[in-house]
C-alpha cells in the first residue's frame, strides 16, 4: 500500500469525508476512504489475547494470563516478548490495533476488572505496559492504553464522576500511563466511561490535550471506549479523535452540522482527522492481512507455559509439602481441577485454541491417573453444558438452528446451522444474510446422557426470550416473566433454573427456544446495542454439600499428597459488574478447611485475578497463587506444584486479611453519580504500611523452592539518574529467579507521603551457588517527586531519600539493603 501523505489528503477531504473518519463503521472496523487510498482499520480486543472480529462463534486464539498474573512475573524483558507474540496474534487475525494493554489501578480487591490491570503500583504496572506495547509494535500493530482515566469500578461505570485529588491523579493514576508514554510509543489511547471531578474522560480536554498530548509530547490517536462518546461538541473540541463502535451516534450528520455551524471550528476538526490518519498510516504500514486465522504454533505454546509458570505465586510452603512428588499416590479435590479457567469476563474472554485443565497438567506428571472429587461447587451461574452434551451425530456441543419465523410457524425451514460447544453466545455479531431483519428465532439441540441417578439442574440466561424442554417437557420459562440481570454487560436476565430427575445410561434430548434482543420484554434492551442477543445454557448435577465434601475427605486421608484447586471464575470476575466480598463461593472455604486437616500434605491452588478472604490460611501448609493462566493453566501449575519450574512470581496486589481493611473499602461504590477516592495516594500497601495494618501477604511477595541472599548495595546519584547496584546470591540447592524491587523512602517533607514506593525492579536468574550484580537505573526526578497541588507541578524536593532494595515491600531484617541519595535542590517539572 502506497504511503499516506497526511497533509496532502487533509487537503482534499471534504467535511463530510473527514467527518466520516472520526468514528467506526461497525464494531470494529474504521471508515475508509477508498477515493484517497485510506484503508478501514481493523481493531481487536483484548487485554489477554486477540478474539478478532467476532463475540460469537470466533475464531479461537491465544489466550495469554490475566492483567495481575503479567504483572505478578515482574519481568520487563517477557512481558515484551509476551506483547511481541500478541502482535503475531493480532497479524494472524488481521488485525492492526490491539485494544490493550488495560493498566487501571486495583482500588479494591472487589474490582469486576481488577484481573484485567497488572497491578495496584503504578510503576509496575506502567514498566510492564510500556514492555508490552514495545512488543506488540515491534510487530507493527498498534496497541492501546486503557482506559484513561479513574475507570478503576464497573459500579455505575457509564454514569460515574470520579471525585480524586489532583495529587492521586497524578502520582497514582495517570503514572503508570505515563510512564508507559515515556518508555514506548503507543499507537492509541482509550478514554475511560467514567468522568474525572466532573467532566466526562471523553470531553475533558485538560486530560486529553492538556496532558496527554500537551504535557506528554504524545502523539498517538484517542479513541472512545465503546459507547463511551456521550456529546458531539464537547468530545471533538476536548481532543477525542474516533468515536467507537460504528456507526457514529454523536458524529456523522449531527458533527458535519456542528462544524458547518462553527460549533466545532474546521481546525478543531482538522485536528481530529489528522491524528486518526496517523494512526491509519501507522497501521497501514503494517501491511497486515484482512484474513481472520489463527498462529497456533509450539513456539506460542511454550512461551504461553513460560509466562503462566513464571506468574504463579508461591504464598506459603511450609514443612518442605512442595514441590510435589511424581510417585506418590495423589489426589486432586475442588471445582476449578477439571476446568480450564484461564480468563476473566467480559472483554478478556474468548475462545482458546485449547485449554490445559490443571486436573490433566497434574495427571500428566504422575504415574497413575490420581482419583478426584469436586468437594464443593464454585459457580455462580451453572457450568456451561455445551461439553456434556452430545450431537445428533455423536460429537460434543449442541447444534444450533436458525430461522425467521417463531417457533409456532409449521414446516419453518432453517437459514443456519452450526455445532456449538461453547453455550455462552453473544450473539451481538452473529449475522447471515438469510435473515429478514433483527427478529430471528434459534433452537439449539442436544443429548444429555446421564453419568449418575439423581437431579440434574439446568439453567438459562437470555438477552431475548427463551424457554429450555427436556424430552419436551418445559423445564425453565425465560420469556413470559424476566428479571434483570447483569450477565452479557448488564444486557440479559439473571439465570433462572429448573429441575429433572435422571437416571444413569439413560439419555435426554434438550431444546431450548431463543428469540432475538427485539423479542426482549426487559426495558431499555437496545438491538442496535445487543444484536441479535446473548444466550447462555448451563447445567450441572445436583450435589449435597456436606456428602460431597466428606467424600472428598475421605478420598484426601487415604492420599498421600492432595492439590486443592478453588477459586473464582469468569463469571464472579467480569466487565460489568463488581464483586460482593472478597469471600470464596459456596462452601469453598468449609471445604479447603477440611481437606487441609484430614491431610497435612496438601497444597492449595487459587485461581483468582483479585484477591479472596482465605480464612484457613493457618491450617494450609502450602499454598499457591494461580490466577487465570491461558491455554497453559493446568500445564503452568503442574509446572510449578512439581518443581519442574522454580516458582518466582510476585504479588502484583496486596492481599488484606479482608475486605473491610482496604482503603477504599467505604468509598468503592457509586453514590449520588460519584465515587469519591477517599484514600487519596493511599493505594494498596501504600495505606497498609502507612496505617500499620497488619495484611494477609504484601505486595511483592513470593516465595521459590530455593534461597537468596542480597549483598553489596550501591547507590549513585549523578545526572539526573539514580543508580542502584548489588549482588544477588543464590545460597539454595537449586537454580532460581529472584526480584529485586527498589523502594525510596522520602525524607519528612511539608506533605504526607507513603512510606516508601516502588520505583524500579529487576529479575535475575541464578544457578545455584552463583551471584550475578544486578543494576536499577531511576531517573531521580521520578525516585523523588511528588505532585504538588499549589504549583500543579511534580515537585522534588532537596533532602537525603533512602533506598531499599528487597524482595518485598514487607521489609524484613536480611532480606533487605538500604542506602541513600540526595536531592541538592527543589525541582518542579512536568512532562515525561
Amino acid at each position: 500500500m502506497a504511503d499516506i501523505d497526511i497533509d496532502a489528503v487533509l487537503a482534499k477531504l471534504s467535511i463530510s469525508e473527514k467527518v466520516d473518519l472520526l468514528s467506526g463503521i461497525d464494531m470494529w472496523h474504521t471508515h475508509p476512504l477508498p477515493a484517497h487510498s485510506i484503508p478501514s482499520i481493523r481493531v481487536s480486543d483484548g487485554p489477554n489475547g486477540v478474539r478478532g472480529t467476532r463475540f460469537f462463534n470466533g475464531i479461537p486464539a491465544a489466550c495469554f494470563p490475566c492483567g495481575t498474573a503479567l504483572g505478578a512475573t515482574f519481568n520487563v524483558p517477557l512481558l515484551r516478548a509476551a506483547g511481541a507474540a500478541m502482535g503475531n496474534e493480532a497479524r494472524a487475525k488481521g488485525a492492526h490495533c490491539i485494544l490493550g494493554p488495560t493498566i487501571n489501578m486495583q482500588r479494591s480487591p472487589v474490582g469486576g476488572r481488577g484481573f484485567e490491570s497488572l497491578g495496584e503500583d503504578p510503576v509496575l504496572s506502567g514498566l510492564g505496559a510500556a514492555a508490552l506495547v514495545n512488543g506488540i509494535q515491534s510487530t507493527g500493530v498498534q496497541a492501546t492504553l486503557k482506559h484513561w482515566v479513574c475507570n478503576d469500578q464497573e459500579d455505575r461505570r457509564n454514569a460515574v464522576q470520579a471525585v480524586v485529588t489532583k495529587r492521586a491523579l497524578r502520582e497514582v493514576y495517570a503514572m503508570p500511563f505515563q510512564i508507559a508514554v515515556r518508555e514506548s510509543e503507543p499507537g492509541a489511547v482509550m478514554t475511560g466511561y467514567n468522568g474525572v471531578n466532573g467532566t466526562w474522560c471523553s470531553e475533558d480536554r485538560g486530560l486529553l490535550e492538556g496532558v496527554l498530548r500537551g504535557e506528554w509530547g504524545w502523539k498517538g490517536m484517542i479513541m472512545s471506549d465503546w459507547w463511551g462518546t456521550y456529546s458531539t461538541r464537547e468530545a471533538a473540541k476536548a481532543g477525542l479523535d474516533l468515536e467507537m463502535p460504528g456507526p457514529a451516534r454523536f458524529r456523522g450528520e449531527l458533527l458535519k452540522f456542528n462544524v458547518n455551524t462553527d460549533k466545532v471550528l474546521r481546525h478543531e476538526l482538522d485536528e481530529r482527522v489528522r491524528a486518526v490518519l496517523r494512526f491509519v498510516k501507522a497501521c497501514a504500514g503494517a501491511n497486515v492481512s484482512d484474513v481472520e486465522g489463527t498462529a497456533d504454533t509450539p513456539e506460542t505454546a511454550a512461551l504461553l507455559r513460560k509466562i503462566g509458570a513464571e506468574s504463579l505465586v508461591l504464598l506459603k510452603n511450609e514443612a518442605g509439602v512442595l514441590p510435589l512428588k511424581k510417585d506418590k499416590k495423589t489426589v486432586v479435590i475442588g471445582p476449578n481441577a477439571k476446568v480450564a479457567t484461564y480468563h476473566g469476563g467480559g472483554s478478556a474472554s474468548l475462545a482458546a485454541y485449547y485449554a490445559i485443565t490443571p486436573f490433566d497438567g497434574i495427571a500428566s506428571k504422575l504415574a497413575e491417573t490420581p482419583a478426584y472429587a469436586v468437594g464443593c461447587y464454585s459457580h455462580k451461574m451453572l457450568p456451561l453444558i455445551g461439553p456434556q452434551l452430545l450431537t445428533g451425530d455423536s460429537q460434543p456441543g449442541m447444534t444450533m438452528r436458525v430461522f425467521n419465523e417463531p417457533p409456532s410457524t409449521a414446516d419453518r425451514a432453517a437459514v443456519d446451522s452450526l455445532v456449538l460447544t461453547k453455550t455462552e453466545m453473544h450473539l451481538v455479531d452473529y449475522t447471515n444474510p438469510a435473515l429478514a431483519g433483527a427478529t430471528w428465532y434459534g433452537e439449539f439441540t442436544g443429548d444429555l446422557v446421564a453419568d449418575f441417578t439423581g437431579e440434574y439442574e439446568f439453567g438459562l440466561v437470555v438477552c431475548g426470550t427463551a424457554k429450555l424442554f427436556v424430552e419436551e417437557k418445559l423445564v425453565i420459562d425465560n420469556e413470559t416473566a424476566q428479571r434483570q440481570g447483569t450477565a452479557f454487560f448488564n444486557s440479559a436476565t439473571v439465570e433462572e433454573t429448573g429441575r429433572i430427575p435422571v437416571v444413569e445410561g439413560q439419555t435426554y434430548r434438550v431444546r431450548v427456544e431463543f428469540g432475538s434482543a427485539e423479542t426482549s420484554p426487559l426495558p431499555g434492551i437496545s438491538a442496535a446495542i445487543n444484536g441479535g442477543g446473548c444466550l447462555r445454557i448451563g447445567g450441572c448435577r445436583v450435589i449435597d454439600a456436606k456428602e460431597e465434601i466428606a467424600r472428598a475427605v475421605e478420598l484426601a486421608k487415604d492420599a498421600e499428597q492432595v492439590v486443592v484447586c478453588a477459586g473464582l471464575n469468569a463469571d464472579w470476575e467480569t466487565e460489568g459488574h463488581d464483586r460482593e466480598s472478597m469471600g470464596l463461593p459456596g462452601h469453598m472455604d468449609e471445604m479447603i478447611a477440611a481437606v487441609t486437616a484430614a491431610n497435612a500434605n496438601t497444597v492449595v491452588v487459587v485461581q483468582s485475578g483479585t484477591p479472596v478472604a482465605m480464612p484457613w490460611v493457618e491450617g494450609t501448609k502450602a499454598l499457591v497463587q494461580a490466577w487465570y493462566g491461558g491455554n497453559e493453566t493446568g500445564n503452568a501449575i503442574a509446572d510449578v506444584l512439581f518443581g519442574d519450574v522454580n516458582p518466582s512470581g510476585k504479588l502484583s496486589l496486596s492481599f488484606p486479611k479482608k475486605l473491610s481493611d482496604n482503603p477504599a473499602f467505604l468509598n468503592f461504590k457509586a453514590e449520588g453519580g460519584r465515587t469519591l477516592y477517599g484514600e487519596d495516594v493511599y493505594i494498596g500497601y501504600r495505606y497498609y504500611e502507612f496505617a500499620d495494618r497488619e495484611v494477609l501477604f504484601p505486595f511483592g511477595h513470593g516465595l521459590s523452592f530455593t534461597t537468596f541472599e542480597f549483598e553489596g548495595l550501591e547507590v549513585a546519584e549523578k545526572d539526573g539518574k539514580v543508580t542502584v547496584g548489588l549482588t544477588v546470591k543464590n545460597t539454595g540447592a537449586t537454580k532460581g529467579q529472584e526480584v529485586v524491587q527498589v523502594y525510596v523512602k522520602p525524607p519528612k517533607q511539608a506533605v504526607n507521603r507513603p512510606v516508601k514506593e516502588l520505583k524500579g525492579f529487576a529479575k535475575v536468574e541464578l544457578d545455584a551457588g552463583q551471584s550475578e550484580k544486578v543494576t536499577v537505573e531511576i531517573e531521580t526526578k521520578y525516585a523523588a517527586s511528588y505532585w504538588d497541588e499549589f504549583r500543579d507541578q511534580f515537585c522534588a524536593e532537596a533532602g537525603e531519600y533512602e533506598v531499599i532494595a528487597a524482595n518485598s515491600s514487607q521489609v524484613k531484617e536480611g532480606q533487605s539493603l538500604k542506602g541513600t541519595f540526595s536531592v541538592g535542590e527543589t525541582l518542579w517539572w512536568l512532562g515525561v
